[in-house]
């Protein structure tokens, strides 16, 4: 585990596009603390907790070689290089279906991949989300997938009204802060859509 995460580190932060400005080292870091944190709330086994925190430590690493279908590219360099890290082929699939359940819309099959999903969208319900959220929308503008701020609110909104944590441990310390985002952006989209009327 150790040398195949000083590997992904290092790859990580030599090239990752720096216009990620999400999708970035520090988000797979992220990613990796909280898969950490739930892992202890979660009494997961130790053996288990290596292998999802080896997916949260490649999950994005997709994103060197394209957006798009980058959870494919994750599970190809998966496949690639943590065989030269002792990882087994059972334990490389099992790492590839925790990294395919974070594609959005979210459809983990197991209690790790549930893990992982809620360990990806953690922010959600913590106080950066608004920080974390405008880096996101930094990096959809910059690849023009979005233009504006207005349509940015909207998928907001749509967003955290289809999400749903996946463990009991972020049902009860995320969920409802989540609902609380949730609410403000609604009063805010409707006071911009209120005013650009007017």
């Amino acid at each position: 585990y150790q040398g195949a995460k000083s590997f992904i580190i290092d790859k990580l932060s030599r090239e990752l596009s720096p216009e990620l400005t999400y999708h970035g080292l520090h988000h797979t870091l992220d990613v990796l603390n909280s898969v950490k944190e739930l892992c202890h709330l979660e009494g997961i086994p130790e053996y288990e907790c290596l292998l999802v925190k080896t997916a949260a430590l490649y999950h994005d690493a997709g994103f060197m070689i394209g957006s798009n279908k980058h959870e494919e590219y994750s599970c190809q360099i998966v496949n690639y290089y943590l065989p030269e890290f002792g990882y087994t082929k059972k334990e490389i699939v099992r790492i590839n279906r925790m990294i395919m359940a974070t594609k959005i819309p979210q459809s983990p099959q197991d209690k790790l991949s549930q893990l992982l999903c809620d360990a990806d969208l953690d922010y959600l319900g913590r106080d950066d989300f608004y920080s974390i959220g405008h880096s996101l929308y930094e990096d959809l503008r910059s690849r023009s997938v979005i233009e504006e701020e207005m349509a940015w609110k909207k998928i907001q909104v749509d967003f955290l009204e289809q999400h749903e944590f996946f463990t009991e441990a972020n049902k009860r310390r995320r969920a409802p802060k989540k609902e609380g985002f949730l609410k403000e952006l609604r009063e805010e989209l409707i006071f911009l859509e209120k005013n650009q009327i007017e």
